[in-house]
Order: structure tokens, then sequence, then C-alpha cells
């Protein structure tokens, strides 16, 4: 589920960064490294547990799924906290910068 998740996560972000030069601007390509980076880790734990399990891990019980699911979305959520952070210090249109001068 976690890499599903994430893999979900990191195609459609990569798809909003190819089809718009906005979302270039606004610096959704870090995004999309976070997700991609991250489906690879969980890629590379999935290919671990399936050499220690065997077929076993096709068919993993109800409660490790739904831990899963958290873990896959606490993690897209994560990434996108990350990346709110860092457009908010890049400021790529100013808005933030315009705001703070003209309050003070």
């Amino acid at each position: 589920m976690t890499l599903l998740i994430t893999l979900l996560a990191a195609v459609i972000s990569t798809a909003v960064w190819y089809m718009s030069a906005e979302a270039r601007k606004m610096k959704v390509g870090t995004l999309c490294c976070m997700y991609w980076g991250a489906a690879l880790m969980w890629l590379v734990d999935a290919a671990n547990e399936y050499m220690e399990l065997g077929a076993e891990y096709f068919s993993p019980d109800a409660a490790s799924m739904i831990n899963d699911g958290f873990l896959g979305l606490s993690v897209t959520v994560l990434g996108l906290v990350i990346w709110t952070v860092i457009v908010l210090i890049k400021a790529p249109k100013g808005t933030v910068r315009n705001t703070l001068m003209h309050k003070s």
C-alpha cells in the first residue's frame, strides 16, 4: 500500500509539473523528487521483504494493510508540508515577502 500511494503521488505530481509552466515556477519538481525518492525507497523495501517472505508477501493481513495505508498517506502529507515550507521560503512570486513588507 505504501508503495502504491507514493507511486500515485509521484505520477500525479510529475504530470502536473510536466503540463504546467506555472507549476515549474512553484517548485513542483522538488515535490516530484521527494515522491519519486520515497517510491524508490518503498520499492527497495518491498523487494527486500519479498526476498524474506516469498509468496506470503502477497497475502498481508488487514491490520498490516491499514498500517501501510496510513504510513503511505502520512509520507505523502509530510512531502506536501515540506514542499509548502520550501515554497513559502523561496516565495517564487514574492507574495509572502510583499505581504510582510506592507504589514511592517
